[in-house]
């Protein structure tokens, strides 16, 4: 559980994410909406736990740490998409 709250507040993973969702708005018309998420998702998932391995003594398995890390990125996707559509369009 420790794991999964590190990986919900780590400021590079939500930063990964919000410009993974604006260029998927971006390049919408082109690729679709939900298909780039997804790899998107799982893209970030495997990459940090890959390139921070080395920083933590205390390490989990990386099978462990990329679970974890697909369903902290569904979630914090998910509050963006939220906030998203909740915010007012402008014309």
């Amino acid at each position: 559980m420790d794991l999964f709250a590190s990986q919900l507040i780590d400021p590079f993973r939500i930063g990964l994410l919000f410009f993974l969702l604006h260029t998927a708005y971006r390049t919408r018309p082109a690729t679709g909406l939900i298909a780039p998420l997804i790899l998107g998702i799982v893209f970030v998932a495997i990459l940090l736990p890959l390139t921070t391995a080395r920083a933590h003594p205390d390490m989990v398995p990386l099978w462990q740490s990329v679970v974890f890390g697909i369903l902290s990125n569904a979630l914090i996707l998910a509050a963006f998409l939220a906030i998203r559509a909740a915010w007012p369009k402008t014309p």
